[in-house]
C-alpha cells in the first residue's frame, strides 16, 4: 500500500505528498489522536446526557448497543433514546475524572468515574459511579458507542433504601441508575 501512496504522490504532486506523510504517521501518534477524538466523545456524551439532546445520542450510540445499568438493567439504543425522550431520566450532574482511554485495533474501552445527580422514573438519583463504554471505529472512521455498563462505587451516597437486590427509590420502585 505504501507503494501506492508514493506512487499517488509523484503522479498528483504535492497534495498527495502531504497525504503519504499523514499516512506515515508514526503509530504513537496515530494513538494519541485516536485517544483525543474519543475523550471529545465523552464530553459530547456528558453534555447531551445533561441537556437531554437524543439527536447526539443518538448520533453516537451504534445501531447494536447494549447498556447495563447499575442494577443490571439492559437497555438497547431504541430502549436508551426512549429513556431520554420520555425524561424518565434526567442528569442535573455528571462530573467526569479518572477517566482512562485504551485502544485496541479499532475499539477504544473507556474507563472513568462519574459524580451523578438526577432523577430516575421521579425518585432521585446521586452517588459516584465507575463506568466503562466501549467505542467501535466505523470503516467510514467514525467512533460508536456500543457497549456501557455502570458500577456504583461502595460508600457513595444513593438515595432511597438499599437491600440485597439492589437500590430502590423511597417507593420500592428499582433505581435502574444512570446510562452515564
Amino acid at each position: 500500500m505504501g507503494s501506492a501512496v508514493l506512487l499517488a504522490a509523484i503522479v498528483m504532486g504535492w497534495p498527495a505528498s502531504i497525504a503519504f506523510a499523514l499516512h506515515m504517521q508514526p503509530l504513537h501518534e496515530k494513538k494519541h489522536d485516536a485517544k483525543k477524538q474519543v475523550e471529545a466523545l465523552e464530553e459530547q456524551w456528558r453534555q447531551a446526557q445533561l441537556s437531554g439532546d437524543v439527536a447526539t445520542m443518538d448520533k453516537l450510540l451504534s445501531d447494536d448497543y447494549i447498556g447495563i445499568s447499575v442494577t443490571g438493567q439492559v437497555n438497547t439504543k431504541m430502549q436508551q433514546l426512549d429513556r431520554m425522550r420520555s425524561h424518565k431520566f434526567v442528569l442535573t450532574k455528571l462530573q467526569l475524572g479518572e477517566m482512562q482511554v485504551k485502544l485496541v485495533g479499532s475499539i477504544a474501552i473507556v474507563t472513568s468515574r462519574a459524580e451523578v445527580e438526577g432523577t430516575n422514573e421521579g425518585a432521585p438519583v446521586q452517588g459516584t459511579f465507575r463506568y466503562t463504554r466501549v467505542y467501535q471505529r466505523l470503516p467510514s472512521g467514525a467512533w460508536k458507542i456500543t457497549s456501557f455498563e455502570a458500577t456504583r462505587v461502595p460508600g457513595s451516597r444513593e438515595s432511597g433504601n438499599r437491600d440485597a437486590s439492589g437500590p430502590k427509590a423511597a417507593s420500592g420502585t428499582p433505581i435502574t441508575g444512570p446510562s452515564l
